[in-house]
């Protein structure tokens, strides 16, 4: 019962980071099939998966085609009701599922200014007044979850749940453009980055090559955190 799971450049996509966490963290079964997303060729790679046009893709054992994160999200929960995918408990289960889909749906001007990437961090980076809106929200959404069911580990409910994979990547941004967030964000966002399976995702990202350069800034830069020392 092996799930066929189709991302794009680990560097630089970030919902492709998304589709991997969903089956690397909670132990489903997949392979992973890495497409030109940078390159071109992604189009082409995913014809046979039709209606596929982005990453991450997906198909299930018996052959259906998933086309988007939350799709392929909400399938998994439908299929793997033995897996804790989302918390047990209705309360946090309800807030996890609508932040969740607040994510999928929102934020960007995050996305758009700060793409995705696990290179370096820049130095000097002056966000926007909408990107410095979005992160306020992402905090009181972080704040809130974490207020009323996140106490007993480090991850927004607890223990790591989709939630978490779907703001990874905020993660991430926040990191490489040094963003300004609160103690209490910048102890979320150091989980994800000492994560193992964020950890192993960065290390095949790194072994990836880019020429030219897909997002380009005049901008100094300093290593990235696990890179450091």
């Amino acid at each position: 019962m092996t799930y066929q799971l189709y991302i794009g450049d680990r560097t630089f996509s970030s919902w492709s980071l998304r589709g991997w966490l969903m089956f690397e963290k909670f132990n489903l079964p997949y392979d992973a099939h890495l497409v030109g997303l940078y390159a071109g060729t992604y189009r082409d790679e995913l014809a046979h998966l039709k209606p596929a046009k982005t990453v991450p893709a997906a198909q299930t054992p018996e052959g259906y085609v998933l086309t988007d994160s939350l799709a392929i999200a909400e399938t998994l929960v439908e299929r793997h009701p033995e897996v804790a995918l989302y918390p047990s408990d209705p309360a946090a289960r309800a807030l996890a599922r609508s932040i969740t889909a607040e994510m999928h749906g929102g934020f960007g001007n995050l996305r758009g200014e700060c793409p995705m990437f696990l290179a370096h961090i820049w130095e000097g980076f002056a966000p926007s007044g909408g990107v410095l809106d979005d992160l306020e929200r992402i905090e009181t959404l972080w704040a809130l979850a974490r207020e009323r069911h996140g106490q007993d580990g480090p991850w927004l409910f607890g223990e790591y749940s989709l939630a978490d994979v779907f703001y990874a990547p905020v993660a991430m941004r926040i990191t490489a453009y040094d963003l300004p967030v609160g103690s209490q964000a910048k102890d979320y966002v150091s989980a994800h980055l000492s994560d193992p399976a964020f950890l192993k995702w960065r290390r095949d990202a790194m072994e990836e090559r880019h020429t030219p350069w897909p997002y380009p800034m005049d901008l100094s830069k300093r290593p990235w955190p696990s890179d450091a020392g």
